[in-house]
């Protein structure tokens, strides 16, 4: 997120950016509630909707929004903000996992987070307060004096050039910069926002915007995956090869896949493995896809800087670790993902042992995942840390070879992958924790792995590095 810039802040849509889609059905829902609007819905409301969670905003459903002031004209404010907060705790369902994380980031680098919609200010403002936002820029009502609206705008309509008025205005009370600031936003009608920030975010973009941040080479960005995660009609990598992660797709291995259900079905996981092979990412990809989720995983720098692969593993939501750096970036990395809810993927052992060490029964592991666990802890946050043994990916990319074996398809080697209920950890002694998610995966594997083993000449060698 860059340093902390005393005059810098941050601006978020509303519909498509901080939530997955439209707002207005549950306002509409809301207001209806309340008695301000008709119990029926209007006609075309639907197809409105549906069209926005598709493509966006268009230009011509945006003039019917401006013309809801109007169709306002009685209403008691007091109600409408009632209807507001019966809408807040339904709409702060649909606020997609990374728009906290960036909420969460901005604020802790000491910069004021803004909500910045068209949507009137009585109406959201209740749902900026429960995912705390500083403040809110929107579009307000005027108000009579019987508190109720007059069917007239006090201010801007904050849409287009009106939002980057509004934001201005905002700026100017409150010791902002908005030319140093940062704006998230889907919407091509939001072009002179973001043309005016010093740092503007594509999110989820509209074909307009995204073609303009291509062009200007604006980051975008999609706020229920990673940053650097993309999207082909609406759809990441790692999911789109779920379909494919079979058996009969994959003639040159076979798979025996032992309790996924300790996998919760959604939510941050913590899923710690041995550490055995190349292939390994594959073990545990293939076995977090029977529960259709996607993991992140913390690799070696080596494989992220390399060309082509590199440009994969961070598609596939990869993290770059750059061992003996003593940085923390890769865990505070993590860390963002787990507050988001994924699934990170750890092998506490860091790299392949080699030699004699390959074959040891008790496994040594680095402190990483303990750590990640009692931080979330700190936070409030219980995470679960669920242990896997993998046995027999070597034999589909053993440790001497530069590429796995696909051509075994005769007689296939078969790769057992265990998953093993939550480690109880104690959150305050990181080697005790780390021994005892250890012992859990040492736990899963066959009952020759805790056994010591005089390995042969050959069986050493292939533990080993290929020659140059």
């Amino acid at each position: 997120m860059g340093q902390a810039d005393d005059r810098s802040a941050v601006f978020f849509d509303l519909d498509r950016t901080l939530l997955r889609g439209a707002s207005g059905p549950v306002i509409s829902s809301a207001l209806r509630r309340a008695g301000l609007m008709p119990d029926r819905s209007l006609p075309g409301e639907g197809l409105i909707f549906g069209l926005f969670d598709l493509i966006g905003e268009i230009r011509p459903s945006m003039m019917l929004t401006r013309q809801a002031v109007r169709a306002a004209k009685g209403w008691s404010r007091d109600a409408t903000r009632e209807a507001g907060r019966h809408a807040a705790a339904e709409l702060a369902e649909a606020v997609q996992p990374w728009a906290r994380v960036i909420i969460h980031d901005h604020q802790a680098a000491g910069r004021r987070v803004v909500l910045a919609t068209t949507t009137p200010f009585d109406l959201v403002e209740p749902l900026a307060q429960l995912v705390g936002f500083d403040d809110v820029v929107a579009t307000r009502y005027r108000v009579g004096a019987d508190g109720c609206y007059d069917g007239t705008f006090d201010g801007e309509f904050v849409w287009g050039k009106g939002k980057l008025t509004a934001v201005r205005a905002w700026a100017a009370g409150n010791d902002v910069d908005v030319a140093r600031s940062w704006a998230y936003s889907d919407s091509f009608y939001d072009l002179p926002l973001l043309g005016a920030v010093a740092r503007p975010v594509a999110v989820n973009p509209d074909p307009r915007l995204a073609a303009v941040a291509v062009l200007r080479r604006w980051p975008v960005q999609f706020l229920d995956a990673p940053p650097g995660v993309p999207k082909i009609l609406g759809v990441e990598p790692q999911t789109a090869v779920f379909p494919f992660l079979r058996n009969e797709f994959m003639p040159y291995v076979r798979f025996e896949v032992e309790g996924t259900h300790h996998l919760p079905s959604e939510g941050p996981v913590l899923l710690c493995s041995n550490h055995r092979s190349y292939f390994d990412p594959i073990a545990v990809g293939y076995a977090a896809a029977r529960r259709g989720r996607p993991i992140r995983f913390l690799g070696k720098k080596e494989v992220f800087d390399a060309p082509v692969v590199g440009e994969l593993a961070r598609a596939m939501g990869g993290i770059r670790v750059e061992r003996g750096s003593g940085s923390d970036e890769p865990l505070l990395e993590a860390a963002d993902c787990l507050r988001a809810g994924e699934i990170v993927a750890i092998l506490p052992q860091g790299t392949i042992p080699r030699g004699r060490a390959f074959f040891e029964p008790v496994l040594e592991g680095r402190w990483g995942a303990a750590r990640l666990a009692a931080e979330m802890a700190d936070e409030g946050r219980s995470i679960p840390v669920v242990p896997m043994g993998l046995w027999g990916t070597e034999k589909v990319w053993p440790r001497d070879s530069r590429v796995p074996n696909l051509v075994n398809v005769f007689d296939p080697p078969t790769v057992t992958v265990r998953v093993g209920p939550p480690v109880e950890l104690g959150l305050t002694d990181a080697g005790a924790d780390t021994e005892a998610i250890m012992e859990a995966i040492v736990d899963l594997l066959p009952a020759k792995a805790r056994r010591r083993y005089e390995p042969t000449p050959e069986e050493l060698a292939r533990t080993l590095p290929p020659q140059a």
